[in-house]
């Protein structure tokens, strides 16, 4: 993330695992994995994370991509349809962060994040 923020530019944020409610629910040695990094430049939201399944890297689960959807009909809606044919990881529920967030791996091996946080 530091190598794209060098390239495009913007703010970065890192949360870690150690840094966040999940910390004394997982091992140590994971207490300095990225659970949450976000570049912002304008309207580009570039996201990432070190959080991977125990079965380590593959096709498909070296990137995921991020919905960040309008309201909670769209994203309940986007996580049934992306999801038909493929596997419901998450399901969408309220986060611990206050939005609605689920994620899946689409009928391709694709990993998906949906995301819905409503405006105060």
């Amino acid at each position: 993330m530091i190598f794209y923020q060098e390239c495009l530019g913007g703010e970065l944020f890192f949360q870690t695992v150690g840094e966040s409610p999940l910390s004394d629910t997982m091992p140590a040695k994971m207490k300095d994995c990225i659970l949450h990094s976000m570049l912002t430049k304008n309207k580009l939201v570039l996201m990432g994370t070190d959080m991977v399944g125990d079965n380590g890297l593959k096709k498909g689960n070296t990137i995921s991509l991020m919905l960040n959807c309008d309201s909670e009909e769209e994203i309940k809606i986007s996580y049934k349809k992306l999801s038909a044919g493929g596997i419901q990881t998450q399901p969408v529920a309220l986060s611990f962060w206050g939005a609605l967030f689920g994620d899946l791996t689409d009928k391709f091996g694709n990993h998906w994040l949906l995301h819905f946080k409503k405006n105060k």
